[in-house]
């Protein structure tokens, strides 16, 4: 047991920058980034509840009340605030990256991990209730198709990508320290 939290400890000395998770609404970015954070003993951030904090109303409201160009401005806004900090574990929306400023910021200044999963288990993590303000079409697997067309050439520039689906949440975090132990800080590599 000491020997791996020495390891995680030293880790998180050797790799400084922040680490971001980018990826679909409901593929788990979130639940990893706190359970991540935690093994790392990191601070984490999840930018969608900075943005709630801030505004006082819940994502979802935030889009009905002033749309998603005002949601994205807040978004960009918070971003840039929690990249003047290193060493957290950021969660971000999955609609950041869509912003080359926000993509570029995030490619320069964190470790970058994409977390991945296949259409079927997005839609079963996502629910149908109205917490979701992009899924509110009633062919909701078209709609999350669409929005996957649009976003994954951009969810495919992290520094590496994991596939959440049939792993438990400790199997995603033992996989993405894996990977940072054996790749280190992919920064010497960023214009791959």
């Amino acid at each position: 047991m000491f020997g791996k939290s020495a390891e995680l400890s030293s880790l998180s000395k050797v790799l400084p920058r922040n680490i971001a998770l980018i990826g679909f609404m409901a593929v788990g970015k979130s639940a990893v980034g706190r359970n991540l954070a935690r093994r790392l003993q990191r601070r984490f951030v999840d930018l969608d509840r900075l943005i709630e904090k801030a505004e006082g109303k819940k994502v979802r409201e935030i889009f009905a009340a002033k749309g998603e160009a005002y949601f994205r401005q807040l978004e960009k806004r918070t971003l840039h605030e929690v990249l003047q900090l290193d060493g957290q574990v950021i969660a971000t929306g999955g609609g950041v990256i869509m912003d080359d400023e926000n993509l570029g910021l995030l490619r320069r200044q964190t470790t970058l991990i994409g977390l991945a999963a296949p259409i079927d288990t997005l839609l079963a993590r996502a629910g149908t209730g109205p917490k979701r303000p992009l899924l509110k079409s009633a062919d909701r697997r078209q709609q999350v198709e669409e929005l996957m067309r649009q976003r994954e050439s951009r969810y495919g520039q992290a520094h590496f990508i994991v596939d959440t689906n049939h792993l438990t949440l400790a199997q995603v975090v033992d996989q993405i320290i894996e990977r940072l132990n054996v790749e280190g800080d992919p920064h010497a590599n960023v214009d791959r």
